[in-house]
């Protein structure tokens, strides 16, 4: 597939939530292997109640990873198909994901309840080895800062998880 293709159409070019730029020695496709690692994860994390004001609850959230494809849809990317989506990425340039998040709580009775989801534009320029990564909060509530999306990312670039 082209790279140009891999290219959100829909990309907010100026409401644009979250940027910010590291060094990067790797390249594209290793990017792309990482955010496939990311599909499927899930961690526990402190969250606002949804219904009691100023008062906190332990939550579980689950990763959702997709890859734009032909500029307008996105692709789920997994571990299982990142061979398939590797075709035609180059070592540097621009891709799109879309990063979804699902919340999950436990009530008094523990029985789980599910809260309104977050979904990101995650938008990652490579040149040379300057990584941008910009992320843009497109639906939910941000119950995740979008600056803790690109930690997320950042800090499984680091540990190497692909």
């Amino acid at each position: 597939m082209d790279m140009r293709k891999r290219i959100y159409y829909h990309f907010p070019k100026r409401d644009i939530h979250f940027e910010q730029k590291y060094r990067y020695y790797e390249d594209l496709p290793y990017l792309v292997r990482t955010m496939a690692g990311l599909d499927g994860v899930r961690e526990m994390f402190t969250m606002e109640s949804p219904d009691r004001e100023r008062y906190t609850v332990k939550a579980k959230r689950e990763i959702a990873t997709y890859i734009v494809e032909n500029n307008l849809d996105f692709a789920r990317l997994s571990p299982a198909n990142v061979d398939a989506v590797l075709v035609g990425i180059e070592s540097d340039g621009m891709l799109d994901f879309k990063i979804s998040l699902k919340y999950s709580r436990l009530d008094e009775k523990y029985k789980m309840i599910a809260s309104t989801g977050d979904d990101y534009l995650v938008r990652m320029h490579l040149d040379g080895d300057l990584l941008t990564l910009a992320v843009h909060l497109s639906s939910g509530p941000g119950r995740t800062e979008c600056r803790q999306v690109v930690d997320g990312i950042v800090e499984a670039l680091r540990q190497g998880t692909t």
